[in-house]
């Protein structure tokens, strides 16, 4: 049963690192080849795991070879445009000018339904406001509407922008951030008196508080236990 434990966690650990290796994507982002390879790493760590008569380099040494592959593969990618065209795929324009191309519809295999819940999910209730729907190479459909249908603007209406400013997160569930409040020159005792001002009485108590540059502060208090 030990062995077991140790042997899950090892391999956690590295599927981990290989996943973080090939890139911050949502399943929905991957191109076939980073989606085969996630695929071939869940199965192959399994091997190990349910029997500790195989040996944990049976699982470790794949996974690393399609981490290897997938690698070099993505530099392929980035080189040659033909090559990725023919793994990734192209783009297809659904709509164009207004007009559904039915052709390319049915080449892909997308019903009309599809295509108006995917408008739907854009925002957009009248096919006939979309200028443009395009289907990525990832799957996802980009939709861009007549300019007559395009959401108002700051600069449309001669609206004057705001800078916005991060905020910095002073204290977080009840721990005191020094290096978060000297950022924006404050202090503990100028926290404290900002907390006073909110009546809570000390670090513990607050959840959350964040301060931008301007000296805006938020603080939410911790909610008391039922």
């Amino acid at each position: 049963m030990t062995v077991s434990f140790i042997r899950t966690i090892i391999l956690y650990i590295f599927i981990i690192i290989a996943l973080r290796l090939m890139g911050k994507r949502q399943v929905g982002e991957l191109s076939p080849s980073e989606f085969v390879v996630t695929l071939l790493v869940s199965e192959l760590a399994t091997i190990p795991m349910q029997s500790t008569a195989i040996p944990l380099s049976h699982g470790i040494v794949p996974i690393f070879t399609l981490l290897a592959l997938e690698l070099l593969i993505s530099t392929i990618f980035i080189r040659n445009s033909k090559i990725r065209k023919l793994a990734v795929g192209r783009i297809n324009i659904l709509i164009e000018d207004g007009k559904i191309k039915q052709d390319e519809m049915r080449k892909l295999r997308i019903t009309l339904d599809e295509l108006l819940e995917e408008i739907r999910l854009k925002g957009y209730l009248d096919v006939s406001e979309i200028k443009y729907a395009i289907l990525e190479a990832n799957g996802e459909l980009s939709v861009f509407p007549f300019s007559k249908y395009e959401p108002v603007t700051r600069e449309d209406m001669k609206i004057k922008e705001n800078k916005t400013l991060l905020p910095h997160t002073i204290i977080s569930d009840g721990v005191y951030i020094k290096s978060e409040a000297e950022k924006l020159g404050k202090n503990k005792n100028w926290v404290k008196k900002q907390l006073a001002k909110a009546d809570v009485s000390s670090f513990e108590d607050v959840f959350l508080m964040q301060v931008d540059r301007n000296g805006k502060f938020t603080i939410i208090p911790k909610e008391k236990k039922k």
